[in-house]
């Protein structure tokens, strides 16, 4: 028979021409041209310049950008004024700039017009010299990145160059080589793998380290020699530049009009290195801003926290009193010129004689005021929060007690101006796997046929197994119950269905089946910790004794069993063939044997010099085998053999095995078909080195080693054939055909293989049992299969009650002429551009139905250590926990036990009904019954009370709590439901949802963070976490097994889920306690301050005129009482760590913002006004009556107002050391000094020469500095004690 591959693509292009040779066809034909140039606009074509090319190109490439990337925002030319413009974007900056504009105004001028620019100066100045350096290391950067080289195809030279990236168009021949950073996207045309195999490594863009295969377009793959540039003829259409990078769509336009689809497993993506593969040629897509890469270059997170919405309103209110002060100043500057009977003497007429009216001198006035207590308005808090965020950010990421240690990982904070919100948190959203669990799957059990292996001795080496290094982590998961399940299990008897046939004894069978690869391990392997899913608790397997005596029954004792033996044997040895063939091929695992070359295999390559006589008698009985019951269209071949009793497969099989290992045979292929000798290690069929598998997720990773257990080992995998060597029969090869990947809709994912020696084409799928039980075929007569299918659901419940992850076993044999019908439509989902993912969605589904269920699987994913005492401690803290999870409803609940989600006293209500009215009448009723068990508890402990009281609605002695799955969950999600839905989560403790999608789990955390008005974060380790994590108010991502999808999404980045505690409990607590304090304590000494000038308006005939010197004025704020806040909010720490982990309930301060309430807010303004009260009146009565100027009448209130105003942040730290406050007070009496001492005529009439100097030998002036500090300060301490 024909080669499968050479057979489809005959069809394809048969379909193909049969469209275009038809008369009814040729209409469609013109149509869909009509539509490819109707699209062209959303398309994008894409051809060489190169031949016949050279003048579309021309036009084509105008449209495209070339390779050079610019990430800088200036220039120099353009930094000065649009850093200005960026700047002035900011009202504080506005207002500013307004008050130095104000001041040029001859009419109200306050101050010298250099002195009020020095504020706005400096804040700018600092903010551009900022971000001219961050601006400028990007420069360097992109520099270095365009001058890259890489050899590109010149049509000149008629060979490929070296040329700087930046020089890289679309349409150019890009050659690379191992090591190599690819420059653009690009679609592959060659590799010189042997296979078409080019492996990638995409760690710039996802941060995951393994290695991903993308292979060569089909119809290039199979060329001998590299593609020559100058004879490539086809065109490429494919979608516009966008930033998915999980998705391309497009198809190669070849001169005879046919097609091919293209998909992201054909792309290469800038910024990713080619590994493991010496030299690849691809044809650039897309270029520079255009690459996926740049695209998802978005720049730094940037979130407005809580605080910060607070800190805008409070500023608000600060204008309005600022308005309130000019406006008294205003009137009362008014009313004291009009109260003057004759013209005062200082009333200066205008040019013409005339005099300024009251009313104008007040309106005047008023705009002098503004000037003159601007410094209400906190210009430097900005800068000064975002000082205090960059420390606090420093500090959290140097805390040794967020190091990994097995992970080399700590804490990352990604987003740099929500630290704060830590502290505030109500709501954690969380994903299960690979968040509250370790995402290291470990094969427990599984079901074939209705009868289940419990895998007892397997369950023993996990209850006293320590992996090597990680002792003391071991010991903390069973303590913090992850061992829980284990315990469940230990000498739990498993009663199968059927009996075991010739049962051997445990040590016998123990003895002759160690784990595969465990004697090996030493050798030259790599340490298995490198690589993913690799440890020695998920790779070794022990297996079942049950189901290891019917593999040695189906491999070497078959041989010498009579034909009445063996017909019992028969159908459940198809069965349990056929479920560890799907274990071992149903994935994308890819395995790699160390220090082998790689070989490509050819089809069927171990039979090569079997006799043909014996392959047809092969192929007659692997079609019996395979079809038998497993098929509702048996294939023609199957009818001839018919006549055939399933008795004779196993004497067939010994057949096969015997041609296979006859002495006649190549040495090689007699070494991989020699049957298994279980007393000789040395026959083993596993390798002498250990394979490494690189697996996409832990599940996958976990069915193959388990199959590997059984020696159904997972040999090689390329684009075009998998090789499986299968219990001592040898390699067989199978032809992949295609692979339909897991998705979140189906749920489940399958491969199209034609088998080696049937030559039929089978469907092995796997998937979750809720999806999977229904597409089951459900003919009358298939009573075996009922039967199956009712014993399989009642082992996947049990399943699900011990905590494992369950998933369901199927496959599907169709005829030549079903594959061809699908094979039809499914090619022109591949090669559609518009809807292709819900047209590849249509034709997966149209394949997986009548599926024939082989068995189920059980993995454990054992929890994280110091998962239940994290989640126990949130919950303290007042925090209320979600879980999230895709798992089915058992699996969920039992983890939600493992991990003290749910207590054993909890009342737990599961929310599950089938339409919209139904659940809410069940809610309705679960409300009644909670409002019941509320008021009936709160009556005897009405008088219990708490401060720290936990802020769900429960009574003290009830809890409840709610679960609810994926299908109920879009009911309760509707308009109407919300509200009702939100009110019963509100009383529970705790909430679960199973079988939850990634677009439900964000939809859930936006619905409970805009309606509930809730702080929420949400926290995942996988891709499917991305969408809840960038929607809730806080997202961390934890650094697992599943990539960097979810960290790379995140504002937060931990290795472990316990980290979580110290976070919020300790950092969070202290980011907003220390911040918030900061924040007020900028109001009170701003508003205690202008509030001296604001008293001495009363006393100057509200002239706008200041008692202090304008320099002292103006750098007071900005100097002298800058750095001491800074301080404050970056090290003080109220209460110590230890406390905070001990006591959780103090988070519920921070959470209530109890250190910020608008009373808080008022609280401190009024503090404020009464200090600046003491702080003028008491040096305003000790001098009243004496003949002192302006500015020493000013000297003793402006010290004893620096005074005040550092000792009340004294008095507030609680652990910041003291002498970092005098270097304030000894800068201020330094600067004062050496000023007075200088600027002998600075102002006039009044001079501030000599007056510290003089000052400081006056007793008076100590005695007003000391009793004004005591007395302003007495509340204040007072209310500390």
């Amino acid at each position: 028979m024909a080669d499968p591959i050479q057979w489809a693509r005959y069809r394809w292009q048969r379909l193909i021409s049969t469209e275009g040779g038809e008369g009814s066809s040729s209409s469609s034909s013109s149509n869909k041209c009509y539509q490819s140039s109707k699209t062209s606009g959303k398309h994008r074509i894409v051809i060489p310049c190169l031949g016949h090319f050279k003048e579309e190109y021309e036009k084509v490439s105008k449209l495209y950008m070339n390779n050079k990337i610019r990430t800088t925002k200036y220039t120099l030319l353009n930094f000065l004024p649009r850093n200005l413009f960026e700047q002035f974007h900011r009202v504080a900056n506005l207002y500013f700039l307004f008050l130095v504009v104000l001041n040029w105004v001859p009419l109200v001028e306050a101050f010298q017009k250099e002195i009020t620019m020095l504020p706005l100066i400096a804040v700018l100045t600092i903010i551009a010299v900022k971000d001219g350096l961050e601006d400028y290391s990007k420069y360097k950067m992109d520099k270095r990145i365009n001058n890259l080289l890489t050899k590109v195809y010149s049509r000149k030279e008629k060979k490929y160059i070296d040329e700087c990236w930046k020089n890289v168009n679309v349409g150019d021949f890009i050659r690379l080589s191992r090591n190599e950073i690819i420059p653009a996207d690009m679609v592959l045309l060659y590799s010189s793998d042997p296979d078409g195999i080019c492996y990638i490594e995409t760690a710039g863009l996802d941060g995951e380290t393994n290695l991903k295969q993308r292979q060569v377009v089909r119809g290039y793959s199979e060329q001998v020699s590299e593609i020559d540039p100058e004879k490539f003829s086809s065109r490429i259409e494919c979608e516009s530049p966008n930033n998915d990078l999980t998705r391309f769509r497009g198809f190669v336009e070849h001169s005879n009009k046919d097609r091919v689809g293209l998909s992201k497993e054909n792309l290469l993506l800038r910024g990713c290195t080619v590994r493991n593969t010496e030299a690849v040629v691809g044809i650039v897509v897309y270029a520079g801003h255009e690459t996926k890469a740049m695209l998802n270059n978005s720049g730094p997170h940037y979130k407005r926290s809580k605080l910060e919405r607070k800190v805008n309103t409070d500023i608000l209110w600060c204008v309005l009193l600022l308005i309130l002060m000019c406006l008294t100043g205003a009137i009362g500057h008014g009313i004291w010129l009009s109260r003057y009977s004759e013209i005062p003497f200082f009333n200066i007429p205008e040019p013409d004689g005339k005099l300024i009216s009251p009313t104008l001198a007040g309106f005047n006035m008023f705009w002098t005021m503004i000037i003159l207590l601007q410094v209400l308005i906190p210009v430097s808090l900005y800068v000064s929060i975002e000082i205090v965020k960059l420390g606090q950010i420093y500090l959290i990421q140097n805390d040794i007690d967020f190091y990994h240690e097995k992970t080399d990982s700590t804490v990352q904070c990604r987003a740099l101006n929500i630290a704060e919100d830590l502290g505030q948190i109500q709501y954690i959203f969380s994903d299960k796997t690979g968040t509250l669990t370790e995402n290291k799957m470990v094969f427990r059990r599984c079901s074939i046929a209705g009868q289940e292996y419990c895998h007892e001795e397997n369950a023993k080496r996990l209850e006293s197994y320590q992996e090597v290094n990680s002792e003391d982590e071991d010991s903390a998961d069973r303590q913090c119950g992850s061992s829980t399940h284990m315990s469940e299990w230990h000498g739990h008897n498993c009663s199968a269905v059927n009996e075991p046939l010739n049962r051997k004894s445990l040590h016998q069978l123990s003895g002759s089946y160690p784990a595969p690869g465990r004697e090996d391990r030493a050798g030259d392997v790599p340490h298995s910790g490198h690589f993913a899913f690799s440890s020695p608790i998920e790779t070794d397997v022990v297996p079942d004794t049950q189901l290891l005596e019917k593999f040695n029954q189906i491999s070497s004792h078959s041989c010498q069993q009579s034909e009445e033996a063996s017909s019992n044997l028969s159908l459940e040895t198809m069965y349990i063939t056929d479920f560890f063939l799907a274990l071992a091929i149903c994935n994308t695992v890819v395995v790699s044997v160390p220090n082998q070359p790689r070989k490509k295999v050819r089809r069927l390559s171990s039979l090569g010099r079997t006799p043909i006589k014996s392959l047809e008698e092969i192929r007659q009985m692997f079609q019996r085998f395979s079809v038998w019951r497993l098929s509702s269209s048996p294939l023609p071949s199957v009818k001839e053999s018919s006549s055939e009793s399933p008795s004779s497969f196993v004497s067939k099989l010994s057949i096969f095995r015997m041609k296979l290992a006859s002495p006649a045979l190549d040495g090689a292929v007699q070494g991989a078909a020699e049957p298994l000798n279980t007393d000789s290690p040395e026959n083993s069929p596993v390798p002498q080195e250990l394979d490494i598998v690189n697996a996409a997720s832990p599940d996958e990773a976990a069915l193959v080693h388990a199959a590997r257990a059984y020696k159904c080992i997972l040999q090689s995998r390329t684009p075009d054939q998998v090789t499986v060597d299968f219990a001592g029969l040898g390699s067989l090869t199978f032809q992949l055909l295609h692979i339909l990947p897991f998705d979140s809709v189906r749920k489940r994912m399958s491969v199209v293989v034609r088998h080696p020696v049937s030559n039929s084409v089978v469907v092995y799928t796997k998937g979750a049992d809720s999806v999977m039980m229904d597409l089951l075929r459900t003919a009358s007569e298939e009573m075996e299969q009922k039967k199956i299918k009712e014993r399989t659901q009642k082992h996947l419940d049990d399943y699900a009650r011990r905590g494992l992850r369950t998933l369901c076993v199927a496959k599907k044999v169709l005829s030549d002429a079903e594959y061809a019908e699908w094979l039809n439509h499914h090619f022109l989902a591949e090669t559609s551009i518009d809807n292709r993912e819900v047209l590849l969605l249509e034709s997966a589904i149209r394949l997986e139905t009548e599926l024939t269920l082989l068995g189920a699987t059980g993995i454990e994913d054992r929890l994280q250590e110091g998962v239940p005492d994290t989640i126990q401690a949130l919950r303290k803290a007042g925090i209320k926990i979600w879980m999230l999870t895709g798992d089915k409803r058992e699996t969920a609940v039992n983890i939600a036990y493992a991990c003290k989600l749910l207590e054993p006293d909890d009342r737990i209500f599961t929310l599950k009904s089938q339409s919209r009215d139904a659940c809410a009448l069940v809610m309705s009723k679960i409300l009644e019954g909670i409002q019941k068990n509320t008021s009936a508890k709160k009556k005897p402990s009405q008088k219990l009370g708490n401060v720290f009281a936990s802020p769900s609605t429960q009574a003290p002695g009830f809890s409840a709590g709610l679960v609810i799955d994926g299908r109920t969950l879009e009911h309760v999600l509707h308009d109407s439901l919300q509200n009702i839905f939100l009110e019963l989560t509100e009383k529970c403790r705790a909430v679960v949802c199973c079988r939850a999608t990634p677009l439900q789990k964000s939809v859930l955390v936006r619905l409970v963070r805009n309606k509930l008005k809730a702080m929420t974060l949400a926290v995942g380790d996988g891709a499917n976490d991305v969408s809840m994590i960038q929607v809730a108010d806080t997202g961390v991502g934890i650094s697992g097994q599943e990539g960097m999808q979810a960290v790379m999404a995140s504002d937060f980045a931990i290795s472990q889920f316990r980290h979580l505690r110290k976070l919020l409990l300790v950092h969070g607590h202290w980011c907003y306690t220390r911040l918030t304090n900061m924040v007020l304590y900028f109001f009170y000494k701003n508003v205690a301050y202008v509030n001296l000038l604001f008293w001495y308006q009363f006393f100057c005939g509200f002239s706008g005129t200041s008692m202090t010197d304008y320099w002292i004025l103006i750098l007071f704020n900005l100097l002298f009482t800058s750095v001491p806040p800074i301080i404050y909010g970056v090290l003080d720490k109220d209460v110590p760590a230890e406390i905070l982990m001990q006591l959780p309930q103090l988070y519920m301060m921070s959470q209530k913002s109890v250190a910020y309430l608008p009373s808080t807010f008022w609280m401190t303004l009024l503090d404020a006004f009464y200090q600046s009260l003491v702080c003028f009146f008491v040096p305003y009565f000790t001098y009243y009556g004496s003949d002192i100027d302006i500015f020493s009448f000013g000297n003793p209130i402006n010290t004893a107002a620096l005074f005040i105003i550092l000792f009340h942040l004294l008095i507030e730290c609680k652990s910041v050391v003291s002498t970092l406050f005098s270097e304030g007070i000894l800068f201020y009496f330094v600067f004062t000094l050496a000023f007075g001492a200088t600027f002998k005529t600075r102002n006039q009439p009044s001079n501030s020469y000599w007056i510290m100097e003089k000052h400081m030998t006056d007793p008076v002036f100590y005695l007003v500095c000391i009793l004004t500090t005591c007395v302003a300060l007495l509340p204040r301490c007072v209310s500390v004690l």
